[in-house]
């Protein structure tokens, strides 16, 4: 059997995790699962938290956030609870969502983490005045990018004063 390779499962654990001369050899998925307490960074450093309606999965979607993004995390959620007193909250697709409380009218915001940046999603965000300047594929959805220190909390404020009053998205 000398000069023959063994198939790719016969190859022993030892064996797969030691690297190839010159090739990378990428982590296992087992790796990249959090410990427990600890919370995994996907793409883009964005917080893979479980699903979760209230207050307590948001919190921790904000605290995982990365660098300054989890004070920008911080001042959103600042700004839409003074906004709208009535707001409720879940964490959805690793992503905060809010919503009005005493109406089941659906989510009117959402954000995210990404590499640069924290994407604030308006579900109907073609209706805000001014329109929010990212647009999407889908006609309704207007996006704000907020990079370090951009946050201008009177016009987001506006923009979810607004956005809370309009027909939410049912997800």
């Amino acid at each position: 059997m000398a000069g023959m390779s063994r198939k790719p499962e016969q190859v022993t654990e030892n064996e797969a995790a030691e690297p190839i001369a010159g090739k990378r050899v990428k982590p296992r998925k087992s790796a990249l699962k959090a410990q427990p307490g600890e919370v995994v960074l996907l793409s883009g450093g964005n917080p893979q938290i479980a699903k979760g309606y209230g207050d307590a999965p948001v919190q921790a979607y904000i605290a995982a956030m990365p660098g300054w993004k989890s004070d920008v995390g911080r001042r959103l959620d600042a700004v839409i609870e003074r906004t709208v007193p009535a707001v409720r909250k879940a964490v959805k697709w690793n992503s905060p969502f809010y919503g009005v409380a005493d109406q089941d009218q659906g989510w009117f915001l959402g954000f995210h983490c990404m590499t640069k940046y924290v994407k604030v999603a308006f579900f109907r965000g073609a209706s805000l005045r001014p329109v929010p300047p990212g647009a999407s594929k889908q006609k309704d959805v207007r996006y704000l990018d907020i990079h370090e220190g951009e946050l201008d909390e009177a016009q987001f404020a506006a923009w979810v004063k607004q956005a809370s009053q309009l027909p939410g998205e049912k997800m």
